[in-house]
């Protein structure tokens, strides 16, 4: 009977060690990691959009580059075409 009560008064005491150590605002060093990250995160999040703007302008070059060359092959094709009416 004695073992369950000690666990509880154990248990208790360590809870209450918890709550004690523990502060109800950060550190100033706290802080500053916060807002250290907080600037990272700005920081990478900007990169993502210039990455993403970047990849958004190749791929507009892409198809630029596509059409010129379906464009060309039509060109192509049509001057063969006119070789053998020569012919």
């Amino acid at each position: 009977m004695k073992k369950p009560f000690a666990l509880v008064i154990i248990g208790c005491l360590m809870i209450i060690g918890l709550f004690a150590g523990c502060s109800s605002k950060p550190s100033d060093e706290e802080m500053q990691q916060l807002n250290d990250l907080k600037a990272e995160i700005t920081s990478l999040e900007q990169g993502i959009a210039a990455r993403e703007s970047e990849k958004n302008n190749l791929l507009k070059s892409i198809a630029d580059k596509d059409a010129q060359l379906t464009q060309c092959a039509k060109d192509k094709e049509a001057l063969q075409q006119q070789l053998q009416n020569l012919k």
